[in-house]
């Protein structure tokens, strides 16, 4: 690999109507506001499983299956839907796609914690799916400004705002619950916090659009499919964010459950399940802008495959952890590996295609990524009501390694010369 600082810089994208010149300060602004939306979101995450007996879902295996479909259908949805939003997108302007989507969730969210049985949560859940796409209008609108140069550390710092939002998210709704003695209330903070989200976006956003020319060919999801057959690297990086989602989801409904299995039922049983789920968060908040800076000079498919080793090799003792704490190091120990995946891999998506194409392309490898999540949650919700908590850590260890596998052979190494 020739040295990075004997080359010439690439050249700086064309400065269109669409692309702010101060690229910088609407990165910083959409980390914050990533932050704000991230966390909305996951609060829920460690007392969803506790709230279904509230809704008349009582059985332990009831729970793990109900846990894992809940947690699937937003995404499932969504996959479908988002190649037509990052079309809008690419057409209407990111900034509106980003109102857009924290209002819906916002609206039904709160009426989630609303609902009376567990038919009307997967309802809401649904819906909220289909106006789902706020992730990925913020990486299209950050990708569509950042100079190319700085792409890995534009979706980098991103990623962090995200993952420091994860981090609060849960330990959030641990704690309200608590507080409040209530698993509605984190439903009704998380739509406040969506709708803050949506105020931030508004006032602080700023956006110089001016929709394409191209005729209605143009920013269609017919082209955007175009532009993944048409590289070499792109449609293996649409199975890579889809399995890198599959692992990283695949957890998701069991970690409350299995820090249950180990504590049993103190009354802080939701705070301790925040803090498991939270401290993958703070493990991705040291490493994930690290490799984030890194990934541009080292080059993003070995960052990659680093991330993906590492993430694998910190599933497999998950499952035979016998006390709270050293599940806890466990997590942390898999946090710090997986910031770097979906951040190093939407920076490889965004060097192969022209800045005018990203929306809708990032709204097709978007469905990737809602796919993943769906089928993730809904793997581990039925591998532990078959199989047993434990088993879920081993099959999420599985579809890392095979994913790191699919890297090496399916993702060329020239894209790594592509930064070098």
């Amino acid at each position: 690999m020739s040295d990075p600082a004997s080359l010439p810089p690439p050249p700086e994208p064309p400065s269109g109507p669409d692309i702010l010149v101060d690229w910088d300060r609407t990165l910083w602004v959409m980390v914050g506001i990533q932050f704000v939306m991230t966390l909305s979101f996951t609060v829920l995450s460690p007392i969803l499983p506790l709230f279904l007996p509230q809704l008349g879902v009582h059985a332990p295996a009831a729970i793990d299956l109900w846990t894992g479909v809940l947690n699937a259908t937003t995404p499932f949805v969504a996959a479908f839907v988002s190649p037509l939003w990052g079309r809008l997108a690419d057409r209407r302007g990111r900034k509106l796609m980003l109102l857009r989507s924290s209002i819906a969730i916002s609206l039904f969210t709160a009426l989630m914690g609303l609902s009376q049985n567990v038919w009307e949560l997967f309802a809401f859940r649904a819906l909220m799916g289909a106006f789902a796409g706020f992730s990925a209008a913020a990486i299209t609108l950050v990708a569509s400004q950042a100079p190319e140069r700085r792409l890995g550390f534009a979706l980098g710092w991103l990623s962090t705002g995200q993952l420091v939002g994860g981090l609060a998210g849960p330990i959030v709704g641990g704690v309200v619950a608590d507080a409040s003695g209530s698993y509605r209330v984190p439903f009704f903070v998380t739509a406040c916090l969506a709708a803050t989200a949506m105020v931030l976006a508004k006032l602080l956003v700023q956006e110089r659009f001016t929709p394409p020319r191209g005729g209605p060919r143009r920013g269609s999801p017919l082209a955007g499919m175009r532009a993944l057959a048409a590289s070499a690297g792109l449609m293996p990086l649409f199975l890579v964010l889809l399995v890198a989602q599959f692992g990283v989801r695949t957890v998701q409904p069991v970690v409350t459950l299995f820090v249950q299995l180990l504590v049993g039922n103190p009354p802080n049983l939701a705070t301790l399940g925040g803090i498991a789920f939270s401290v993958t968060g703070l493990a991705d908040l040291i490493a994930s802008p690290f490799l984030g800076k890194r990934s541009d000079v080292l080059g993003y498919r070995r960052v990659l495959l680093i991330s993906l080793f590492g993430a694998a090799l910190f599933s497999v003792p998950q499952a035979f952890a016998h006390s709270y704490w050293v599940f806890v190091a466990e997590r942390f120990g898999v946090g710090l590996f997986i910031g770097g995946i979906l951040p190093t891999a939407n920076a490889l998506v965004g060097r192969m295609v022209a800045a005018s194409d990203r929306g809708v392309v990032y709204g097709l490898t978007a469905s990737a990524t809602f796919l993943g999540n769906s089928l993730g949650p809904l793997t581990g919700g039925v591998v532990a009501a078959t199989l047993g908590l434990r088993w879920v850590f081993l099959v999420t260890a599985a579809a890392l390694l095979a994913n790191l596998v699919w890297v090496w052979i399916a993702v060329p190494a020239s894209v790594d010369r592509i930064v070098d």
